[in-house]
């Protein structure tokens, strides 16, 4: 059954889901912030700003007036970064119908409060709202849209509101499995762009395969420490959300949070490596919210500690390294 659905945010993971849904047979609208790519959406079905090279199924419209996306929509995919999702949906709200799901597809954390977006979708949309699902795992929009196999996670508190987006987004190249741990889920996809960070810094540096892979494993137990204090299943770590996500993000070239950390370990300045970017690498603010998150609950989180410092304390990735590396000794453990 063809659904009607909203997708909020034209960059590239937006648009690889809006155009996985139309090809689905769904009507989609995609709002875009910007008139020149909602242009070329509707007038060439090319997205030539974030996703090169891509055709469009035909039947995707794109608008930049997002009431008039929203309005009418069944499901609403907030794709928009993480620190614009309150602002976006606050304006969108007075325009969702009942019963409407948003399929939050955005990973980070709000800064300002240290929120997920979970909350902070609790906050500023509609009661009469079904209950939210959220979309996360290893997925790199352009092999999305290359229609290359990928296997994803969608997490609810509400069983039929994940079996449904699972449904909706399912297709032959895009495997959805369900989940109940929106917290884990959550987390593991936000956190996880500040280790890739830190493995750009490795690759920067011109250090080997035995680092990065010391990188993954002890990031890995960081991302279950704070996720199992803030009462994350630690199996949801293990799986697409949590490990899956990680080593894609952190040895995958198309990762914006890994360019910015290769270039951080060449060292240049972090101001400069954004200047030169056209989309938002989310582990840069996300980095700022672990580590306060991490002080907040009294978790041992070394490497976000590391990361933070580099980008926001003027210390050379080197130096980072080291610091790492010379801390006391003590038992491996996950918690």
């Amino acid at each position: 059954m063809s659904e009607r659905v909203a997708v909020i945010g034209a960059g590239n993971w937006g648009t690889a889901l809006a155009n996985l849904l139309a090809k689905k047979g769904n009507q989609v609208v995609l709002w875009s912030f910007e008139p020149d790519v909602a242009d070329a959406i509707n007038r060439e079905h090319q997205n030539s700003r974030y996703l090169r090279g891509i055709p469009l199924d035909p039947t995707l419209r794109a608008t930049t007036k997002l009431a008039d996306a929203v309005a009418g929509a069944n499901w609403i995919v907030s794709v928009s970064p993480a620190q614009h999702v309150r602002r976006v949906l606050i304006e969108a709200a007075p325009s969702m119908i009942r019963d409407a799901v948003i399929v939050s597809a955005s990973k980070g954390i709000e800064i300002a409060t240290l929120e997920s977006m979970d909350v902070v979708l609790t906050e500023v949309t509609p009661v009469h709202l079904a209950p939210p699902a959220f979309l996360s795992g290893p997925s790199f929009a352009l092999e999305v849209a290359r229609e290359q196999p990928t296997a994803v996670t969608v997490a609810s508190r509400d069983a039929d509101s994940a079996q449904r987006a699972q449904q909706l987004f399912q297709a032959s190249y895009f495997r959805v499995y369900t989940s109940d741990d929106v917290i884990g889920v959550e987390l593991g996809g936000a956190l996880k762009n500040v280790i890739a960070v830190a493995a750009g810094m490795v690759a920067g540096l011109g250090l080997g395969h035995n680092t990065l892979a010391a990188l993954i494993t002890r990031g890995l137990a960081e991302i279950a420490r704070l996720g199992v204090a803030l009462g994350a299943s630690p199996l949801t770590f293990m799986g697409l959300a949590g490990m899956g996500d990680l080593i894609l993000t952190c040895t995958g070239d198309l990762s914006r949070n890994r360019t910015v950390g290769v270039e951080l370990g060449k060292g240049r300045k972090l101001a400069d490596i954004l200047a030169g970017m056209e989309m938002v690498a989310e582990g840069v603010g996300t980095a700022r919210a672990a580590h306060a998150l991490a002080q907040k609950h009294g978790i041992e989180m070394p490497i976000v500690d590391q990361v933070h410092a580099v980008l926001f304390e003027d210390v050379p990735a080197s130096e980072a390294v080291a610091n790492l590396m010379l801390r006391e000794p003590k038992p491996e453990q996950w918690q």
